[in-house]
């Protein structure tokens, strides 16, 4: 015997008995014999308690099992703790509420125990990492979290699977210029695993550099990295869950995916762009500069030359043709900004080349 069928026999029995108490007491005002009243209501009771008897009980039980199933191990031990802490604190002030006078002394106490509970149950299981974070920074003595909470908290970063593979984050974070803790959705974990077992070679090696730099991350980065759960069931797209997920946490997105970076930015979701800030720290050479260049290659237009500067900012040489394979001074006339950086135009200073 299932142990639903077995609710469905419990809870028919004991609504025919109180159908039939029922039914007694109301025999007086419906003038029937008690007999008569009592077998009819015992026989709704029965009817109605067969029917509502899983909606109470089994219902409400497998939705709970599946939702602790399925809730994160540190989001339910976290809610635990809240609504002990909350039952704590609503019985230390039960006693002081039950003296008002009446009613409130007779309501606010449950009230208050309600509300208590529920907000420190939400607190820890929303933010448990965070509170277990603040708590033991403060009792070690940790000012990275004191001046955190004196700020109102401390920040977060989610990172995307581009910028891990990339792996100039874990040079970044190695400087310390980085104060914010770094999430890794679980979802990203997972389609970097997927990146890395991918049949295609470079896919694979590209899967396997960014599970390599993750290890190192959480092992080198002066910043906390946290592997968290949260995840948007509804969504099968990573890149799309990323986003929606920073929305929901309100923290910005690290990446240096074009198409992630304008999607994020449509919808107002703060974007830490690695390809921007790469940028930002090139050199700036201005006109009338000089600058030496290893000419390498031949430009779009006759004799022009290409060379790079050592952050990888192209420079286009006229006349450069001339000088392959040679390091040469050049002047620079101007430059323009592009999407992916600057790029410099220049020419030879005569005066200084020897042939």
């Amino acid at each position: 015997m299932s142990v639903e069928f077995g609710l469905r026999l419990f809870g028919m029995m004991l609504f025919t008995l109180l159908g039939a108490l029922l039914g007694v007491d109301l025999s007086g005002a419906l003038n029937l014999p008690p007999e008569a009243t009592g077998l009819i209501f015992s026989l709704m009771g029965a009817l109605v308690g067969l029917i509502i008897t899983p909606w109470i009980t089994v219902y409400p039980a497998q939705r709970v099992r599946r939702v602790i199933t399925e809730m994160p191990v540190e989001t339910l031990v976290m809610g635990i703790v809240g609504m002990l802490l909350g039952m704590a604190t609503s019985a230390m002030l039960a006693w002081p509420l039950s003296l008002l006078p009446k009613p409130f002394g007779a309501l606010l106490p449950t009230a208050v125990a309600v509300v208590v509970t529920y907000v420190t149950i939400t607190i820890f299981a929303l933010r448990g990492h965070d509170v277990l974070m603040l708590v033991g920074g403060l009792w070690h003595g940790d000012p990275a979290i004191a001046r955190a909470f004196a700020s109102g908290g401390a920040n977060e970063i989610l990172l995307d699977t581009s910028v891990i593979i990339d792996g100039r984050i874990l040079d970044i974070s190695r400087t310390g210029f980085l104060q914010s803790t770094l999430l890794v959705p679980r979802f990203v974990l997972n389609e970097l695993q997927h990146v890395a077992d991918s049949a295609d070679v470079l896919r694979r090696n590209r899967g396997k550099r960014g599970l390599e730099i993750l290890g190192e991350l959480q092992q080198h980065s002066r910043t906390p990295v946290r592997i968290i759960d949260d995840d948007i069931e509804e969504v099968r797209e990573v890149d799309e869950k990323l986003v929606l997920l920073a929305k929901q946490l309100g923290v910005p997105v690290m990446t240096n995916d074009f198409n992630l970076n304008r999607v994020a930015e449509l919808q107002g979701v703060s974007v830490l762009n690695i390809n921007e800030l790469s940028n930002a720290l090139k050199a700036i050479y201005l006109p009338g500069e000089v600058m030496d260049i290893h000419i390498v290659m031949e430009g779009r237009e006759e004799n022009q030359g290409v060379g790079y500067l050592e952050d990888g900012t192209m420079v286009v040489v006229e006349g450069g043709k001339h000088y392959m394979d040679r390091t040469i001074p050049v002047l620079v006339t101007r430059y323009i900004v592009t999407n992916a950086g600057r790029m410099y135009f220049a020419q030879p200073v005569r005066g200084e080349l020897r042939r």
